[in-house]
């Protein structure tokens, strides 16, 4: 199935691995959060065992520099995309109302972002993301 839309997450890729994938898992939890019909249905195992949903569609989750990342955010917002954001500030906090504090305490142009998704229209998504490689 080809959708008409596209998922992308970029994590910086200088973070431990540990970082990486806390980051990955908070932005596509946003996504689902701001875009409630990316969740797919339920499972259910042959045995009548029920499971939770997943994300409807596949995601691309490409490497960045924190340059990069500067970039995708302004490719994304010059198209009046909203993308979601984790900066290394977020990494301190423990909870979703001091992470909101710790973003609105900085300007636009200094975040210090080490990842940001995007879910919207797929040729937007790839100009968006484009020079990023995939990660490894």
């Amino acid at each position: 199935m080809k959708f008409d839309t596209k998922i992308a997450i970029a994590v910086r890729e200088d973070l431990a691995t540990w970082q990486k994938l806390n980051v990955a898992c908070f932005l596509a939890g946003g996504l689902v959060g701001s875009y409630p019909e990316l969740a797919g249905e339920g499972y259910a195992d042959a045995s009548g065992q029920l499971y939770g949903c997943l994300v409807r569609q596949p995601m691309l989750i490409f490497a960045a520099t924190g340059e990069q990342l500067g970039q995708v955010l302004g490719r994304a917002r010059s198209r009046n995309l909203r993308p979601a954001i984790y900066t290394r500030e977020l990494f301190a906090t423990g909870n979703d109302r001091d992470n909101r504090a710790a973003v609105a305490a900085v300007a636009t142009a200094e975040l210090d972002l080490v990842g940001v998704a995007l879910h919207a229209d797929r040729k937007e998504v790839d100009k968006v993301m484009k020079g990023l490689a995939l990660h490894p």
